[in-house]
């Protein structure tokens, strides 16, 4: 793996977007819930990341499984029409654990016009993976997934750290158009290497609402909206074309007193204009047919 740190350098592409649009926004909601790590559910041991950070090791932890049912119970529904209120896409990242044990969300996510995307069959790092059960876990998902949504799913993000072989084993399934296993540009790119053109959608964690979880930052709906604003705002001045990626949560901005953010948000981008929403799907074909990749 070679690490390329000059990008588009100076001179990056101008791109304009379907419509004329200045950003292209991707709204990218994770489908984790029933796919963290719980002993309840025969894994190694518990899932430690929550806004209550506390790991109970070498027992069950219906509490933690309590918190993450929140998502799918509560905030998916908030989320969903939230989104058909303001008529946006959105793609559902989703794990393939996640999506057997809510089938329901999935196929309402799908008959309201989002994208399912993959994001691992268990919610956790795929670091120090070795490359056959890689191999298996893809496809797994991808199987799953497919079954459930109705359509083969075209793209994959790992939790955090993928594998120096995650991306080559993509290419290798055949099934996947696009990854955003990167973090490191304002657009998109193609992949080196791969005889179709594999297109890689960098993700963020900055305008993203695991903020809202201890140390992050964001503490009200209005910190999440004005952060997401501000970072539209600059890329629109620079004028380029570009790719803003905003992270979202079941159980986090679905909470009640942080909804208000996303609506704040979509109010935002809608009242300045020039914004191109869309899935993430649209967008790595998108940029196929500007680059003739």
């Amino acid at each position: 793996m070679t690490r390329d740190l000059r990008g588009y350098g100076a001179t990056p592409p101008e791109i304009t977007w379907p419509g004329g649009a200045r950003v292209a926004v991707s709204l990218v909601v994770n489908v984790e819930e029933g796919a963290e790590l719980s002993l309840l559910d025969g894994d190694e041991r518990n899932e430690s990341i929550y806004e209550a950070r506390e790991e109970v090791v070498g027992a069950a932890d219906p509490c933690m499984t309590s918190h993450f049912g929140y998502g799918p119970r509560r905030g998916y529904w908030r989320i969903a029409e939230t989104l058909a209120t303001h008529g946006v896409p959105a793609t559902f990242s989703t794990c393939g654990r996640a999506a057997a044990a809510t089938p329901w969300l999935i196929r309402d996510a799908v008959a309201r016009g989002h994208e399912i995307s993959c994001h691992g069959w268990r919610w956790e790092r795929h670091a120090g993976m070795d490359e056959a059960t890689e191999r298996a876990v893809i496809a797994r998902t991808h199987t799953m997934l497919t079954e459930i949504a109705g359509t083969p799913p075209v793209g994959w993000h790992t939790r955090s750290a993928a594998t120096v072989n995650t991306r080559r084993l993509l290419i290798e399934h055949g099934g996947f158009r696009y990854d955003s296993d990167a973090y490191d540009d304002d657009l998109p790119y193609i992949a080196a290497g791969s005889d179709a053109p594999h297109v890689i959608l960098p993700y963020a964690f900055d305008t993203n609402d695991m903020r809202f979880q201890p140390g992050g930052g964001f503490v009200t709906g209005e910190d999440f909206a004005r952060y997401c604003l501000a970072a539209y705002d600059r890329l629109a001045w620079e004028g380029r074309g570009a790719l803003l990626s905003v992270g979202l949560h079941l159980r986090i901005i679905g909470k009640p007193a942080r909804i208000h953010g996303l609506e704040l948000f979509l109010d935002g981008v809608a009242a300045r204009g020039g914004a191109w929403f869309a899935t993430r799907a649209q967008i790595a074909e998108q940029w196929r047919q500007l680059t003739d990749a």
